[in-house]
């Protein structure tokens, strides 16, 4: 079982230090100090603390002040953000400044985004910011590892698709065909340079399918976040990461950031940024149900169907 480092803060002479639990402990006789949690201390008391001044300076060196001066302004105009809880934002921003991201909306490499999760131990609502890396973000990393020759994703609009096979992946496309604004899948392309190709393409509905079942909401089918404000960004984001994922080089740097995206992040005692356990409740049981050997042959068959549209490519 992983331990996750809880942040306290103590008051001593009128200047704010950070300590571990274990810290606290040794400490809990001396009457002339006063804890703080973390959460009590709010963003701005959190990004004032030395220890995380440090933290961005070590990854940002000259650029710490300006990044973290940026984060205060995205908060502070979202109001929406600006209720999650502090350390959730902190990390998420520590995250960015890790994989050297900006959080300008306007960019598009990555964003915080408010959302609601139940906590499992006091069984009541909070928000907090989750991490999540935009399609721009991706590129980026991309072109950092040095391995890619060409590397792309684009909407596909009414008209413009000729024909698709997904077993050659050969793509007939005509960007003169458009013939309404209505986008009827998206389809990605890369290359390294050792000369494999990849094409990749995923119809709307299999863009909503995972949408769908990837939706932390109450109501899984509604629009939010991202995907609320650009649906395209997101859902070609989507079709990279996972032809990245799948069949790309992927460094260090990427490895990381694929693993962090669309999760809270958590900092742990010894400064590293983990994800947190995610564990999907579920109150109903349901009874088995007995599956007859001849259907168990027939379903058998069906899973075996790699181009069924109705199962697209989930990450």
């Amino acid at each position: 079982m992983e331990v996750l480092f809880h942040l306290w803060f103590e008051i001593e002479g009128g200047k704010i230090i950070m300590a571990t639990n274990e810290t606290l402990k040794n400490q809990l006789s001396q009457q002339n100090q006063k804890q703080v949690p973390a959460n009590q201390l709010g963003l701005k008391g959190l990004m004032n603390t030395p220890t995380m001044k440090r933290k961005f300076e070590e990854v940002l060196h000259e650029n710490a002040n300006a990044f973290m001066s940026n984060v205060m302004t995205l908060v502070s105009n979202d109001s929406y953000l600006a209720e999650s809880e502090p350390m959730s934002i902190l990390s998420g921003a520590l995250t960015a400044a890790t994989l050297n991201l900006g959080l300008d909306k306007n960019l598009g490499y990555a964003y915080l985004v408010p959302f609601n999760t139940k906590n499992k131990q006091t069984g009541k609502w909070e928000r907090k910011a989750q991490f999540i890396l935009g399609y721009k973000g991706y590129i980026q990393l991309a072109q950092r590892s040095g391995k890619y020759k060409a590397l792309n994703v684009i909407e596909v609009y009414e008209g413009e698709l000729l024909s698709w096979n997904r077993l050659t992946e050969e793509f007939e496309f005509d960007p003169n065909g458009r013939q309404s604004d209505d986008v009827i899948g998206y389809v990605g392309y890369f290359e390294l340079l050792n000369g494999f190709k990849k094409t990749v393409y995923w119809t709307k509905q299999e863009i909503e399918a995972h949408r769908i079942a990837n939706s932390k909401d109450k109501e899984k089918t509604k629009l939010s976040g991202v995907w609320a404000t650009d649906y395209n960004a997101m859902a070609r984001k989507t079709v990279l990461r996972n032809m990245l994922s799948k069949w790309g080089i992927l460094s260090i740097e990427m490895q990381e950031a694929t693993t962090s995206d669309e999760k809270v992040q958590q900092i742990q005692e010894d400064g590293n940024i983990i994800s947190e356990t995610e564990v999907e409740e579920n109150t109903t049981m349901k009874t088995a149900e007995v599956i007859n050997e001849a259907d168990s042959d027939s379903d058998s068959l069906n899973q075996t169907d790699l181009f069924d549209t109705k199962n697209p490519p989930l990450e």
